[in-house]
């Protein structure tokens, strides 16, 4: 789940460059399927990796299913399911890897589970209220309650096939659940929304935690992948310096919202109007979602206070 900022120094193309439901080759043991659920949040839409040329496969954020869960709208995935077994052809597929269960990622883990037999592995199930509290996150942000993993990865575990080895990479933040897949041949890191190719993410509590999220981001910087594959947008080839550059742009926005608590109290829509000037109305949610996180964090460091609702609940710096 992207959020409303463009990824410090990269490149965006445009949407039109990309198509739904086609199996693209990233490198000799990468494909990409991308799934058809653009939107202001999912950029081109969520992209599903195949790991494999061998005999066995994974695939990496199975994405939406189209057909939507009980309850829930519609995620946008029609056909989806079908182009991901049609990439994976005579392969056998090992194994079905979910970075987290945000609804644009994992629901189509049980139809391919049901297609193919293939385990699914990767994140802890996480099934919570991430309907953002009135403050307008889009629907398909929430996360997928009948996810149910055969397999919990923790951090460093590995999981190996066909001239393949994965390694999981605990991130939380975005959420406290996600992970990332490191390809021990290549160097390739699958960054899920932790690090996308076109975006910041949304940091949404209650789940989503900002000082987690920024001692992940400094965990990747200490490390050497040499690409990022995102769920969202384009490959990242420059990783470390997106990375230095995602840190210090939230280190920036914690700045302005100390800086203008300085001058008065304010509430988050309010802050979200101070800060995001021009911003497209229908992300003043996620935008609010990840101030909520920032001034949590800052909340927990005896920085700032919270005031009573009346109707919005105000903050003010501690002086």
């Amino acid at each position: 789940m992207a959020s409303t900022n463009p990824a410090p120094g990269v490149n965006i193309p445009d949407r039109s460059e990309w198509n739904t439901g086609l199996d693209v080759t990233l490198e000799p043991l990468v494909r990409r399927v991308l799934a058809p659920n653009p939107s202001p949040y999912t950029f081109n839409g969520t992209q599903t990796y195949l790991v494999g040329i061998g005999q066995d496969v994974v695939v990496i954020d199975p994405g939406p299913t189209g057909t939507g869960i009980a309850g829930h709208a519609d995620t946008n995935g029609e056909g989806h399911v079908e182009a991901i077994l049609k990439a994976i052809g005579s392969q056998k597929l090992a194994a079905i890897m979910c970075t987290h269960t945000h609804r644009d990622h994992s629901p189509a883990a049980r139809p391919l589970q049901a297609a193919t037999g293939a385990p699914i592995i990767g994140c802890a199930a996480l099934a919570i209220d991430d309907s953002g509290a009135g403050l307008g996150v889009r629907a398909d942000a929430e996360f997928d309650p009948l996810y149910k993993p055969d397999r919990v990865l923790a951090d460093g575990d590995r999981l190996a096939g066909d001239g393949w080895t994965l390694e999981a990479v605990s991130t939380p933040g975005h959420t406290s659940n996600h992970l990332c897949f490191a390809l021990l041949e290549s160097g390739a890191l699958f960054t899920g929304d932790h690090v996308m190719g076109w975006s910041t993410t949304v940091v949404s509590p209650p789940d989503g935690d900002m000082n987690a999220y920024m001692l992940s981001l400094q965990k990747l910087q200490a490390r050497e992948d040499l690409v990022y594959y995102p769920a969202h947008g384009p490959a990242v080839t420059k990783p470390q310096q997106l990375v230095r550059g995602m840190i210090g742009h939230r280190r920036q926005r914690e700045a302005q919202i100390l800086r203008l608590l300085g001058e008065a109290a304010y509430t988050v829509p309010e802050l979200v109007a101070l800060m995001y000037k021009g911003l497209d109305p229908r992300l003043n949610g996620a935008a609010g979602r990840s101030v909520l996180a920032h001034l949590i964090d800052l909340e927990t460091q005896g920085r700032i206070t919270r005031g009573a609702e009346a109707p919005e609940q105000t903050w003010t710096l501690i002086a």
